[in-house]
């Protein structure tokens, strides 16, 4: 979906939603309603399966909601892409060779190596010629790469240099725990990272990501650096915030007195 990337050029935010408990159309139609620009379907951290992934990637569609999917690994790219995905998100990526090849994966030639299937759902399952099914999908998919070691983080530039990469989204989690400094993602460290991410992508002429922070304090930090791709939350933590909150007014309660 073009759209996400037309608003990502414009210099607008654009915040995901990320589906890693819930399995329906209804919970696409809940980031939609709450204003959320993208979902962030997560196949690496949870037991969504293909066909439950399509389903949500088609309900994305539909709503206006371009649907990026995480995969486990970049083999998995193609195969969710033809199933409705408007981009993908590989994890774990660290240096520009790698990068390369998860945008080989997701891309169709002369960009890419990505075989080619028949019509498209993210073009409407038009029946385009070969060469405009091709270029239009190299031009709508999203291709993110996630760097969350040290090691990524001093690559970010070649990384940033890579023809296809769209964002190199930061796993600030997975980031801070390969620093030695689990959970503490206001470390200075952390916010160094950050600007290295950004400074890199700023000079190739592409987006830097925020993953993993919803601290609000924090969330104002990093995004004043210069985020314009980040994820907003998810339906777990949604749900359990909700929970505990009404479970908190519950117990609050004062008891009912006999008469």
């Amino acid at each position: 979906m073009k759209a996400l990337k037309d608003a990502m050029a414009a210099g607008q935010r654009v915040f995901g939603f990320n589906i890693r408990l819930t399995r329906t159309a209804e919970t696409v139609a809940i980031a939609r309603a709450c204003g959320f620009h993208w979902l962030f379907i997560d196949m690496e951290h949870s037991a969504l399966d293909l066909e439950t992934v399509q389903g949500l990637c088609l309900a994305g569609l539909a709503a206006g909601l371009s649907p990026l999917v995480r995969v486990p690994e970049v083999s998995w790219a193609a195969r969710v892409l033809d199933i409705g995905a408007g981009g993908i998100i590989v994890p774990h990526v660290e240096t520009a060779a790698e990068a390369l090849a998860v945008a080989q994966r997701c891309l169709f030639a002369p960009l890419g190596h990505r075989s080619l299937s028949g019509p498209l759902p993210q073009l409407g399952l038009a029946a385009l010629p070969a060469r405009e099914n091709m270029r239009r999908a190299n031009e709508e998919t999203v291709v993110v790469v996630m760097v969350e070691s040290p090691l990524g983080v001093r690559n970010a530039d070649a990384i940033a240099a890579v023809p296809g990469v769209d964002v190199i989204l930061i796993g600030s989690n997975d980031l801070s725990a390969e620093m030695g400094i689990p959970g503490a993602l206001d470390d200075p460290r952390i916010e160094d990272a950050y600007r290295t991410v950004i400074a890199a992508c700023d000079r190739h002429g592409k987006q830097a990501g925020m993953g993993g922070i919803y601290n609000h304090d924090l969330m104002r930090r990093y995004l004043a650096l210069g985020i314009r791709f980040a994820q907003g939350g998810g339906d777990s933590a949604f749900l359990a915030a909700g929970a505990r909150a009404r479970m908190d007014f519950l117990r609050g309660l004062p008891e009912a007195t006999k008469s």
